[in-house]
């Protein structure tokens, strides 16, 4: 279970550690995943569906995103399942789509991370239905996404909060500090995507994993440290 830490004493102690998910901890991007794994089981309408996902894709890739209204679009087939469907067809997405593309190497940078008593935040764009359960395969302590309105158990199909994308982030993780008493001081996060350079500029220690051409050109300019978890 992802959950937050009380303020206490102990906690002026603990770095944070925050990761990005999508093409950062696991190779590809589990919303535009989920977008093909309702198409491929015919749960929505398959042509158009398609479309406006690989759209609203190439949207975030460029950095414009309209984030409220691409919430609206892919929270939207979540109302129309029960709670117990939905965690039928999560099991089978986790086993066909984010098993093949979770790597060993982000595991290992976890792990490093986790022995050294680093706390494990990871904070996404991808809204919590989605990330949830990959929060809890990769064993992090808690996790930031962007929130689907639940009323009664189920899922409304709208969002709820501020979305969890760009300066966002920011937003949600300063009310998160303030919840919790985490402190930034020390405090690394891992991004490959150049959407999240607010946030990157925010921490002790930022690092791009496998970046896209404008975040690499970014943190070679401010001297951060660049990696990648897909090299062998």
């Amino acid at each position: 279970m992802l959950c937050g830490l009380l303020n206490t004493g102990e906690n002026n102690a603990v770095s944070l550690a925050i990761f990005d998910l999508d093409n950062t901890l696991i190779a590809g991007d589990s919303d535009h995943a989920w977008g093909e794994f309702l198409v491929e089981h015919e749960l929505v309408d398959g042509a158009e569906f398609a479309r406006a996902n690989d759209r609203f894709y190439a949207d975030y890739q460029r950095g414009e995103l309209d984030i409220d209204a691409y919430l609206a679009f892919a929270l939207q087939p979540l109302s129309r399942f029960t709670p117990d469907e939905l965690r039928t067809l999560h099991q089978q997405f986790m086993a066909t789509k984010i098993a093949p593309v979770m790597l060993p190497k982000a595991q290992a940078l976890l792990q490093k991370h986790r022995t050294a008593g680093d706390f494990l935040l990871i904070i996404t764009a991808t809204n919590r239905f989605i990330t949830g359960p990959i929060g809890d395969a990769l064993g992090v302590d808690d996790l930031l996404a962007s929130e689907p309105e639940l009323i009664d158990g189920r899922y409304t199909g709208r969002a709820t909060g501020t979305p969890c994308y760009q300066g966002g982030k920011v937003t949600r993780l300063h009310a998160w500090l303030e919840e919790t008493g985490h402190s930034l001081e020390g405090s690394y996060f891992y991004s490959d995507s150049h959407n999240d350079i607010p946030l990157l500029e925010e921490v002790t220690h930022p690092i791009a994993v496998d970046p896209d051409e404008q975040l690499r050109q970014h943190a070679e300019t401010n001297g951060w440290r660049v990696i990648s978890l897909r090299d062998r």
